[in-house]
């Protein structure tokens, strides 16, 4: 089979016109030009250059190989490129997951890095809980995952968030003329909470903030997501405390307020990944976030709804 070097020869010679200065252009001297060209033509089987005259002249075999050898070279040009790419960490393929809530966070932001530093690199989404996100980084089914803390041995991760709680609550409730609440405004409330299974990262720091301040809530419902939670609160079952994300949802009937809390941001969000993976575009896009909330964002959640409706 022919190879690269012998099509460069013959292209150089077809478009140089002259074995000479196809020669020099490519840094040989003529007599192994001259060889390549003919154990070329020796490995398709015809000639493709009549050298029945003193020019260089192409035979219509040559005429039509010429258009395929320029093809062929390209191709394996940015055949090399792509596998340069990939090697380094600028193409390939990125599996991010991310909780809902994230989506309104940072997973934007995540995208905008990717797409503007990483043009080559596909990232491929999925909506997963933390929990389910966790399974597929060890199995080798993500590469990346926006999760809530902690994560298990064997995975590494890197806190890219931390934001207040917000008390959400029904337009028509009293609490919602108040400025800004107690945890004890929740003590015998009746209170949305979270799954203790699906959702166990807010139902298990609701229950350690709640247990601190000594406040006791009534829980009425308990749900899987944040955009339920909300559902659930527009619908008067109840009050919650909600990540201040959950302001992006702006669900009708819902007031937040802040809450004055004992640590003023306790909602981690982390990004998460399995310490053996050797995914290059992973550690290349990894790079590109240094630190905790630096990822564009138009808005800062928590700063946007002091004092605001969620409608």
């Amino acid at each position: 089979m022919f190879t690269i070097n012998q099509l460069t020869g013959f292209v150089a010679v077809a478009e140089e016109g002259h074995f000479g200065r196809a020669a020099r252009r490519l840094n040989l001297t003529q007599p192994p030009l001259s060889r390549q060209i003919q154990q070329l033509e020796r490995e398709l089987g015809v000639e493709l250059i009549d050298r029945t005259s003193r020019a260089i002249r192409l035979t219509p075999a040559g005429r039509a190989f010429l258009q395929d050898a320029r093809r062929l070279l390209h191709d394996a040009d940015q055949a090399a490129r792509s596998v340069r790419r990939v090697t380094g960490g600028r193409s390939g393929v990125l599996r991010l997951g991310f909780t809902a809530t994230s989506a309104y966070g940072v997973l934007g932001g995540l995208l905008s890095t990717a797409r503007e530093q990483l043009p080559h690199v596909e990232v491929v989404l999925h909506e997963l809980v933390t929990r389910d996100q966790l399974e597929r980084l060890a199995a080798d089914a993500l590469d990346l995952g926006l999760v809530r803390p902690p994560v298990p041995p064997g995975m590494a991760s890197r806190r890219l968030r931390a934001e207040p709680l917000l008390a959400a609550v029904p337009a028509g409730h009293p609490l919602a003329a108040v400025d800004e609440l107690e945890l004890s405004d929740f003590h015998r409330a009746e209170v949305v909470g979270y799954s203790p299974f699906e959702a166990r990262y807010f139902y298990d720091l609701l229950a350690a903030t709640f247990h601190e301040a000594g406040v006791r809530p009534t829980y009425v419902q308990h749900a899987d997501q944040v955009h339920t939670v909300l559902a659930l609160v527009d619908a008067g079952l109840g009050i919650a405390l909600v990540p201040a994300t959950a302001s992006r949802l702006h669900v009708e009937g819902v007031v937040l307020r802040p809450v004055r809390l004992p640590v003023p941001r306790p909602v981690e969000l982390h990004l998460a990944w399995r310490e053996t993976n050797n995914n290059p575009a992973l550690h290349t896009f990894l790079d590109l976030i240094p630190t905790p909330d630096e990822l564009r964002d138009p808005h800062r959640a928590g700063d946007e709804v002091r004092g605001s409706s969620a409608g």
